[in-house]
């Protein structure tokens, strides 16, 4: 497969176990550059050994770091994998030949979908985990990463396009894995709010609750997905419940912001 001047970019900490099969499934691209933020595992080592080169980059939150990260690109189109995530052989086939006129183009990148793997097995119905849309691929001078310190999302200056076929996203590998998970982007989501003074409404949250659990399990098609589209509703209203919880209590006790950080620290969820 020829080489495209195109910078494969994934930013980890502690990934060495996933590594390797993401940057192993896109062989098109002539640089693949991994973005740590000061693993204490082998992620470095097993990433130069699949072909990358590395940098280390302090931790600066989702969208400034994906921001940070495309300035080491030493191509101007980047895709954007994160090290859970791999191409299926289908999409890196459409993209070796796609690829070539996108970049040749003025556009300002293209969108992928994306296919969720969740307790095992790929999701059938419940919609976000089944060809999710999911911008992975832009010009550096013609999209931005947004400044969100989680959920952060890539805004385009131009038009894009659109390839089919999914990469894979290889859900949290246990329950305990993505409570975790949950716990760390609830502190960044409600650090932001907290920054931006935005209003508690913790009347809302009953309400919150029972809305995002039949948004996920009924409109999104969960219920078809048997009990597996139980538990991942039943997640996503938790998280965010929780979310307004935790903001609640940071206006009730600012210092709960300090031990928290300090809890995260200590359990390898967050940087010092």
């Amino acid at each position: 497969m020829p080489l495209l001047p195109i910078s494969l970019v994934v930013i980890t900490h502690n990934e060495a176990a996933r590594i390797g099969r993401c940057l192993d499934s896109v062989p098109f691209a002539a640089e693949k550059l991994v973005v740590d933020s000061g693993s204490t595992d082998d992620t470095r080592a097993v990433a130069q050994a699949h072909g990358a080169r590395v940098v280390h980059q302090d931790w600066l939150g989702f969208g400034p770091q994906r921001n940070a990260a495309s300035t080491h690109a030493a191509h101007d189109w980047i895709l954007v994998l994160d090290a859970d995530e791999f191409l299926s052989e289908e999409l890196a086939r459409q993209l070796e030949v796609g690829l070539p006129a996108l970049m040749a183009s003025s556009r300002a990148g293209a969108w992928l979908r994306r296919r969720t793997w969740f307790m095992g097995a790929p999701m059938r119905w419940y919609r976000p985990m089944v060809g999710e849309r999911s911008a992975r691929i832009y010009h550096r001078d013609r999209a931005r990463w947004s400044d969100a310190r989680v959920h952060e999302s890539l805004r385009f200056q131009g038009e894009t396009i659109e390839f089919k076929a999914p990469f894979n996203h290889l859900h949290n590998p246990t329950l305990v894995h993505k409570q975790l998970k949950v716990l760390r982007y609830s502190e960044l989501k409600t650090r932001d709010w907290y920054e931006r003074r935005r209003p508690v409404r913790m009347w809302m949250s009953p309400l919150v609750f029972f809305a995002a659990f039949v948004k996920d399990y009924v409109i999104r098609l969960g219920m078809l997905d048997g009990w597996r589209g139980f538990v991942i509703s039943q997640l996503g209203a938790s998280y965010a419940i929780y979310k307004r919880m935790r903001y609640y209590e940071m206006t009730r006790n600012p210092h709960s912001r300090e031990l928290a950080r300090q809890e995260l620290v200590k359990h390898g969820l967050e940087r010092e």
